[in-house]
């Protein structure tokens, strides 16, 4: 039987252990990469490996803080969805993870738009450009379209158009000309209007906005097709069917497997601690 003194010795033992601090947000995100990285690997391709897509992640999370004040289920969600295509988020501009109110919206940009498009095999080269006022640029529909563009030198001026080309291997080839007018309708539709990388990184997102507009008409296959629809989607877990929080979604039908959400407790940051811590165009 423990005497008066043993207990007094206890608690003594127990007072003069330092307090286990509670986890910042970032311990807390990075013990849940850690967590996943099983799944992660799963669904990357071979060219990629987990280390690499959990440090890139955690990179791109800390520089946009606010990313740190989104529930956990949906940012990791976002992460699964970048490794799920095999872009990388951040500085490249495969693609983006920002925060929509106290969910992460995983929005693909402008390099892993065309990533994408040449996984296909079927296209020889495929890239867009702006056109600025003091540009020469000429364009035209019909049974012969031909697309002309003379980038000016020194100042440009405002951006005018956006266009995006793709040529075929089979010898054909597809484009597709916007104005700025028509850019800032389809910009309006996006809930990351007036963050993210619309706001940083405006030229790459036009242009992706072009070739998303393309994507239609590319002989890309089913998979890949149904790929381009993640773009601008908010996951409420790792395994759920994306929500697309963008009106002008790509329409192409996808099938998703039943899912197995996943708990409750880790909607937030406030979880409880665990151990893991440009070629021109000119055809005549």
């Amino acid at each position: 039987m423990a005497t008066n003194q043993d207990i007094k010795n206890q608690l003594a033992t127990r007072a003069s252990q330092p307090a286990q601090q509670p986890q910042s947000p970032e311990q807390t995100i990075a013990a849940y990469l850690k967590r996943m990285a099983p799944e992660i690997e799963k669904a990357l391709p071979s060219h990629m490996n987990a280390d690499r897509m959990a440090r890139i992640a955690l990179t791109t999370i800390r520089t946009t803080p606010k990313l740190l004040e989104c529930n956990m289920p949906s940012l990791l969600g976002a992460v699964m969805q970048a490794a799920q295509l095999g872009l990388e988020p951040g500085l490249i501009g495969h693609c983006y993870i920002i925060p929509y109110g106290r969910e992460a919206q995983f929005i693909i940009g402008y390099k892993g738009m065309i990533d994408l498009a040449r996984r296909s095999g079927n296209i020889e080269s495929i890239y867009a450009h702006c056109v600025y006022e003091a540009d020469e640029f000429d364009y035209e529909l019909g049974l012969r379209p031909k697309l002309h563009h003379k980038p000016a030198t020194g100042r440009r001026g405002e951006m005018k158009y956006v266009y995006a080309v793709a040529h075929f291997k089979d010898g054909g080839y597809q484009f597709e000309v916007m104005d700025k007018e028509e850019i800032e309708k389809r910009r309006s539709r996006s809930k990351a209007a007036k963050n993210g990388p619309w706001v940083t990184d405006y030229e790459e997102m036009a242009k992706k906005t072009v070739i998303r507009h393309m994507w239609k008409y590319l002989p890309i296959s089913i998979e890949i097709q149904q790929q381009a629809t993640q773009d601008e989607v908010v996951r409420k877990d790792i395994t759920s069917e994306p929500v697309s929080v963008y009106s002008d979604a790509i329409d192409i039908n996808v099938s998703t497997a039943e899912s197995v959400p996943m708990d409750d407790t880790t909607d937030g940051l406030q979880e409880e601690n665990t151990d893991e811590s440009a070629t021109l165009f000119n055809d005549q």
